[in-house]
């Protein structure tokens, strides 16, 4: 278990979590760039020790491909970019072995179908082999150096009310933590000295300069789920004026969980910030669509691959249907009927609708379970997809009676309804599959966050994220 409890040193260099996140990306460019230019040297000097370097004119001449390995290598890590694997070392290298293994197998697949001699061996074994060795020292001064206490910014939380305590959660669930909390302030007195997830309430609105001063706050989060006082708006106002910067509860949660705060918006906050920035341009819906197709053309054709082996081994071990049909909620709550390979012996149709993914796991079948291991599965929603029923990237598509449902019990679980549903999505690829109504809550907040930010490198970074899943065999 990691400490609770240090003392940071103070630094005038205090990084946000955005910042950690750029800083992170900019030292692996660096990183995969030195490893490019190693590659490049020992190609040139055919594996002796040469005290040159390369012409600009031999670099040139290099093959267009070679020249793209730097961008291949940063999208194989781009699992590596969430706040928690960023921040454990364990997690690291796990992820830059996988990165470097998925990079050589592609490799090699093309260089045993290519023409013979026509791919170099030496330059992209190399190019691998120094770009895990340069990531993982770069990540290990970035773990030890940069996550530090001393670059931490100093939190003060205004509200020691269920926001507080929600946002203290989030906070104090990261480790290492994206910022050093020197405690709550509230103007309802009876809260004062009291502890709230291990911190304690200061004061009230006519102590925040002070405790601004005495503990050098830098950022102040305001959750304050209600209505704010005059005394309070102005306390914060001038700590405003002295430098501090005031961030709301629900921004900061999204900042470092990916996630909407669904039990503490309102809605100004839904007008204001989810519909607005939920509307999309016309480039981005023709961009995803032509997406969709390609996707779903790429889909089927590996569908009609793989469909003789794998509906025969179907047919033996459970015999008839191939295919698993189900009614589910399109955009705007449409319906459809979603198509999968059938993963579990058939039952009645009645006892098919309103249950949970994990209900009828015993009647789950021995391919069954590869299946979903592997997400092979899927492939069949990629027909979904062509018909415009789904998109590649969206919510998970849902029952309609468990839509009833939850729409009753979980505010704002009806949003999810304003996209196509997806193939894969942000819920899916850090949250998996879901048997239970708080499981469902938080992947409700990872959809409602896509939903909010949504734009093709997004939905790229998705698709990217959902391969490294399945490469390395994360399925449910």
């Amino acid at each position: 278990m990691p400490p609770t409890e240090f003392v940071p040193r103070t630094s005038r260099w205090r990084l946000r979590p955005a910042e950690r996140r750029t800083l992170l990306l900019f030292g692996d460019v660096i990183a995969v760039l030195m490893a490019w230019l190693t590659a490049v040297y020992f190609w040139w000097a055919g594996g002796q020790w040469v005290l040159a370097l390369p012409s600009r004119a031999y670099i040139a001449e290099l093959p267009l491909w070679f020249h793209l390995l730097p961008v291949v290598w940063l999208l194989l890590l781009v699992e590596l970019y969430t706040p928690k694997k960023a921040s454990r070392w364990g997690e690291t290298v796990r992820g830059v072995v996988m990165a470097a293994a998925v990079g050589l197998i592609l490799y090699l697949v093309l260089y045993f179908t290519a023409p013979p001699r026509s791919l170099p061996r030496k330059g992209v074994a190399v190019f691998f082999i120094a770009a895990s060795g340069y990531t993982l020292l770069w990540r290990y001064v970035y773990i030890h150096v940069f996550t530090a206490p001393r670059f931490m910014r100093r939190v003060l939380v205004v509200g020691a009310g269920k926001a507080g305590k929600a946002i203290l959660q989030a906070i104090h669930g990261l480790w290492p933590p994206p910022f050093y909390v020197v405690g709550l302030i509230d103007d309802d007195e009876k809260k004062w000295h009291n502890v709230l997830e291990g911190e304690t309430v200061l004061g009230g609105s006519g102590q925040l300069l002070e405790i601004v001063q005495r503990e050098a706050v830098s950022d102040i989060i305001v959750a304050i789920s209600g209505e704010m006082n005059g005394r309070m708006f102005q306390a914060l106002l001038d700590a405003q004026e002295q430098g501090v910067e005031i961030a709301t509860m629900a921004a900061v949660y999204e900042e470092l969980l990916e996630r909407v705060p669904i039990h503490h918006l309102d809605a100004d906050w839904l007008i204001h910030s989810f519909v607005d920035a939920a509307r999309v341009s016309t480039f981005y819906r023709i961009g995803k669509r032509a997406l969709d197709i390609f996707g779903g053309l790429l889909g089927v054709l590996i569908l009609l691959l793989m469909l003789p082996l794998v509906g025969l081994v179907i047919l033996i071990e459970s015999g008839f249907p191939v295919f698993f049909r189900q009614t589910r909620s399109g955009r705007g709550g449409q319906p459809f009927t979603m198509l999968k390979f059938r993963t579990m012996r058939p039952a009645p149709p009645e006892e098919e609708q309103g249950k949970w993914a994990d209900d009828d796991a015993h009647r789950i079948t021995m391919l069954g379970s590869f299946l979903r291991k592997t997400h092979l599965d899927e492939f069949p929603q990629f027909v979904n997809v062509l018909r415009g029923d789904m998109s590649l990237v969206g919510p998970r598509p849902e029952q309609p009676a468990l839509i009833a449902d939850l729409e009753k019990r979980i505010p704002f679980y009806r949003a999810r309804l304003l996209v196509k549903p997806g193939v894969t999505g942000w819920a899916q690829v850090n949250y998996g599959y879901v048997a239970s109504v708080r499981d469902t809550e938080i992947k409700l907040e990872y959809d409602l966050y896509y939903i909010k930010h949504r734009n093709l490198l997004f939905d790229f970074v998705i698709i990217l994220r959902t391969l490294g899943t399945v490469l390395g065999g994360r399925g449910r």
